[in-house]
């Protein structure tokens, strides 16, 4: 599954991942292989990615929005801290 993880300025991550946990409105959530078409709003909070090598990547997003469709990911964030 591939992931890009954007802000206004720039690409922060862009790769191929088992899965992806993002700080939800109602919640966090985790998204994996073959998840459903999904939009949803994100608050402030911890991006945890697991790579193909099940290697843990975090980033701190401070808001944004989460795209997934056909085992693609966008997450549009207001910044990366």
């Amino acid at each position: 599954m591939k992931i890009e993880i954007v802000t206004p300025d720039k690409k922060i991550f862009d790769g191929e991942i088992k899965s992806v946990r993002v700080p939800g409105k109602k919640g966090s959530f985790q998204v994996l292989k073959d998840h459903a078409p999904i939009i949803s709003t994100l608050e402030n909070g911890l991006v945890r990615i697991v790579d193909q090598e099940n290697n843990e990547i975090n980033y701190n997003i401070s808001g944004g929005v989460i795209e997934v469709k056909a085992n693609k990911i966008i997450l549009l964030v207001d910044s990366v801290r």
